[in-house]
């Protein structure tokens, strides 16, 4: 579990900590190294990074070629950058890293929220979906431009329509499209894959 007192040094400030919390929970990671890898329907397997260095480098060699998600937010890492040169370590930063994505899931959120016309529960539930697709309604998320202010409601702590994120091997992925028409575009280099849980693979590439 991410501290708290990082969430509320680091988190982007339109979010409330209780979105942000519930925003990790569902799709992040407690490590801040943590690297996952999607190519189309294809998770590929790759060593856990050890440093930042290490995991940079394999950010580098998979991003414009697979769907590459960084860091305790697993935002997008691919996103905004035409050459693996581009990219920073701020990517594997803690602080940086709950910065930037908590930032983006905020824009996401109020995109959805907005649809739905209403701060609604399922607002939270569909822009969950949406950052793990990178589509809404069948729209790239992540380039849209931001609404602006939007309500957003705070996610019930025990939603049983939430579903808590478990492990890629204990559960089977989506691989037909996540949220339906909501989600689509699977080969998108910025596509968002699912978490996948990278602790049990050990040694160097």
């Amino acid at each position: 579990m991410v501290d708290a007192a990082l969430i509320r040094q680091c988190a982007d400030p339109t979010l409330k900590p209780a979105i942000v919390e519930k925003f990790i929970e569902q799709v992040g990671s407690p490590d801040p190294l943590a690297i996952s890898v999607r190519s189309g329907n294809r998770v590929i397997l790759v060593p856990q990074a050890k440093t930042p260095e290490e995991a940079m480098e394999l950010i580098g060699e998979y991003v414009g070629q697979a769907v590459v998600r960084a860091g305790i937010t697993q935002y997008p890492a691919g996103l905004g950058i035409k050459d693996a040169s581009e990219l920073t370590p701020d990517l594997v930063d803690a602080c940086k890293n709950i910065r930037m994505g908590t930032a983006l899931f905020g824009k996401v959120y109020r995109i959805v929220t907005k649809w739905y016309g209403n701060a609604v529960d399922e607002a939270f539930e569909d822009a969950i979906i949406s950052w793990e697709s990178g589509y809404f309604e069948g729209k790239a998320v992540f380039t849209a431009p931001d609404p602006g202010e939007v309500k957003l409601a705070e996610p019930k702590q025990d939603d049983p329509g939430i579903e808590p994120a478990v492990d890629a091997s204990a559960k089977p992925q989506d691989q037909g499209g996540l949220g339906a028409s909501k989600a689509d575009g699977a080969s998108d280099p910025n596509r968002a894959g699912m978490r996948i849980d990278l602790s049990g693979i050990g040694g160097s590439r």
